[in-house]
């Protein structure tokens, strides 16, 4: 009896885990933009640390605002509901203009080693209107 308490629940996970894999299949082109942007905004964060918190705050920051941006941006291409549509609007101005701030601060604060004012690793996100 001791093997059934076990196998229930991990044919449980089993099924459940490919629900999820069949699910992601059959997602609607947004909600797969969606989904590319957030990797991509995850895998930008990945920044390496240089021991100053705030220069380490802002370079993470940053990609976080750009995944932002670009999922509002992919919620008012295919976004529907008015109130979704018009928070994704207020979204992508307010994070634009913190951008701009994070961006300045970073040029005037960040480490002169680190090659790029802080920049390493964001190359591959839409730095949207500059």
């Amino acid at each position: 009896m001791k093997s059934t308490k076990f196998a229930i629940p991990a044919v449980a996970l089993l099924v459940a885990g490919m629900s999820v894999a069949f699910a992601a299949s059959e997602l609607s082109p947004g909600s797969k933009a969606i989904e590319e942007a957030n990797a991509n905004m995850h895998a930008a964060m990945s920044v390496e640390m240089t021991g100053d918190v705030d220069v380490d705050f802002v370079r993470s920051m940053i990609p976080h605002h750009q995944g932002a941006v670009e999922m509002a941006k992919i919620a008012l291409e295919y976004g529907k509901d008015p109130e979704i549509r018009k928070l994704a609007q207020e979204i992508v101005r307010a994070q634009e203009t913190e951008i701009s701030f994070m961006e300045a601060w970073l040029q005037k604060n960040a480490l002169p080693s680190s090659g790029s004012g802080g920049m390493d690793g964001m190359e591959g996100m839409d730095h949207g209107a500059q």
